[in-house]
C-alpha cells in the first residue's frame, strides 16, 4: 500500500475529459521525509514510516528530536506509517506526490469536522413529531419514548441519542485522481474529503 501525507487546502472544480464539471478537492501532498524502516525482523510487521510538515524544535521533545535527527530532517507535525509500500524506501529519502498518477483511485483518510453536541434530528436524522396539532408542544425536534419502562429500568447502549458529533475518524475510499502538480506538491480528487480547510489527510493506495 503505497501512500502520503498530505493537508487538505479546500474545494474547487474542473472540466473533465467529457467537458462535464466535476467538484474535487485540492490537497497539498508532501514532501514527506521516511523517518523509519519497519522491519519483521526487529518489529514483528512490515511498514514505512513518513512526516510531514514543519515543527519548530522548540515544540518537539528531545526524543522526537533524535528520531528525525537519525534521518537528517528537521521535526514534523504529522507522523504515518504504511504498510506493503510498493517501492522500496530508504531511511531519510523524500516521497513526493509522484508516487500517485492521474486517472488512478486512492483512499482519503481524515478527521471529520466536529459539531459538538447536537440533538438526534441532525444526528441521527429523526423526523420529529412533523405536527403541531393535537395537542403537541414543543416535540418537534424531541427525540420521544426510550422504550424503558419498569423493565429493564435502565437505558440500552448504543440507543440513538443526543450527543456530541464529528470528530470521527473517516476513509472515502474510491476518489479518483483528476489532476497533478508535482511542481506544487499539489493533487486533485474528485468529490469530497473529510475534515476543515489545513487539516491533515492520508492518502493511500492499495496494490
Amino acid at each position: 500500500m503505497s501512500g502520503i501525507i498530505g493537508k487538505k487546502i479546500g474545494m474547487t472544480s474542473i472540466f473533465d475529459a467529457n467537458g462535464k464539471n466535476v467538484p474535487c478537492t485540492v490537497i497539498q501532498a508532501g514532501p514527506c521525509v521516511v523517518t523509519q524502516i519497519r522491519t519483521i525482523d526487529k518489529d514483528g510487521y512490515s511498514a514505512v514510516q513518513l512526516a510531514y510538515d514543519e515543527k519548530k524544535e522548540k515544540h518537539t521533545n528531545n526524543a522526537q528530536k533524535g528520531h528525525f535527527a537519525k534521518a537528517n530532517t528537521t521535526p514534523k507535525k504529522m507522523v504515518a506509517e504504511f504498510t506493503r509500500f510498493e517501492e522500496k524506501k530508504e531511511h531519510g529519502e523524500i516521497v513526493t506526490v509522484e508516487v500517485f498518477q492521474e486517472g488512478e483511485f486512492v483512499d482519503v483518510v481524515g478527521t471529520s469536522k466536529g459539531k459538538g453536541f447536537q440533538g438526534v434530528v441532525k444526528r441521527h436524522g429523526f423526523r420529529g413529531v412533523n405536527d403541531a396539532t393535537h395537542g403537541q408542544h414543543n416535540r418537534l425536534r424531541a427525540p420521544g419514548s426510550l422504550g424503558a419502562s419498569s423493565y429493564p429500568s435502565r437505558v440500552f447502549k448504543g440507543l440513538r441519542m443526543a450527543g456530541r458529533m464529528g470528530g470521527n475518524r473517516v476513509k472515502m475510499i474510491n476518489l479518483q485522481v483528476m489532476q497533478i502538480i508535482p511542481e506544487k506538491n499539489v493533487i486533485v480528487v474528485k468529490g469530497s474529503v473529510p475534515g476543515p480547510n489545513n487539516s491533515y489527510v492520508i492518502l493511500e493506495r492499495w496494490s
